[in-house]
């Protein structure tokens, strides 16, 4: 029987923040898939490849696949087919084939569309939990996130700021991933709520973290692509 292919959850950035499940399983394998994406200059950057870096895992193990980053996904599907494609023919060769994830691998993200494909060819599959991003956000601020009865809401950056003051009202405890989609929603309401507590997350885990709280840099402010926020009431 075939070695299943492996899902790591490479955790928010930090490299001592993947679990040694996770740590393990990169070590042994053979062949690792991460993504990457290019920048308008045209080069190639992979923080997935940099957090295999920065654990020694030798070069060679490491293949990266290009991800188009704009909402028409068909291009990134292709990049998902591809690496599916190879992923199942190097398993069958009999080599150990780990594929990875930032933050945890069944928590938003896109490689989940490989592991959906595995499964419903019936290819033996296992996924290795990781730490998500803003459970690292909360530590790094030294939140509580929620307390004893408080709900909470993780929301993506398709949110209205009426959903935001919805949830808010009723105290649930909210996070926004992908805070970039959204930032005209997050601006207005910070500009008709600045009563309620705005925590703000950037590159969280690497040597850009950034934590703010201040209401009017984050009107003001311009987030990128790896942002996030916890607001309370």
């Amino acid at each position: 029987m075939n070695t299943p292919i492996i899902f790591v959850s490479l955790g928010p950035g930090d490299p001592e923040l993947i679990t040694m499940k996770g740590f393990k399983a990169l070590q042994q394998a053979d062949i690792i898939f991460c993504p990457a994406t290019s920048t308008s200059t045209g080069k190639q950057t992979s923080r997935s490849a940099n957090i295999l870096q920065a654990l020694s895992i030798e070069a060679f193990h490491i293949h990266p696949f290009l991800l188009p980053m704009n909402k028409d996904r068909s291009q990134a599907q292709q990049a998902y087919d591809t690496v599916y494609t190879t992923a199942v023919e190097s398993q069958r060769q009999g080599k150990k084939v780990v594929i990875v994830a930032e933050g945890d691998a069944g928590f938003y993200s896109s490689v989940h569309y490989i592991y959906d494909k595995l499964i419903a060819a019936n290819i033996s599959v296992e996924q290795i939990a990781g730490i998500p991003a803003f459970i690292a956000s909360g530590a790094m601020a030294g939140m509580h996130i929620v307390s004893q009865e408080e709900k909470l809401m993780v929301l993506p950056g398709n949110t209205t700021t009426t959903e935001l003051e919805n949830y808010l009202e009723k105290g649930v405890v909210i996070v926004i991933m992908k805070l970039s989609q959204c930032k005209e929603a997050v601006h207005q309401c910070i500009a008709l709520h600045p009563d309620y507590a705005y925590h703000y997350f950037e590159n969280v885990g690497t040597e850009k973290e950034y934590y703010a709280q201040n209401n009017k840099e984050l009107i003001e402010k311009v987030y990128p692509y790896f942002s996030l926020m916890i607001i309370r009431k």
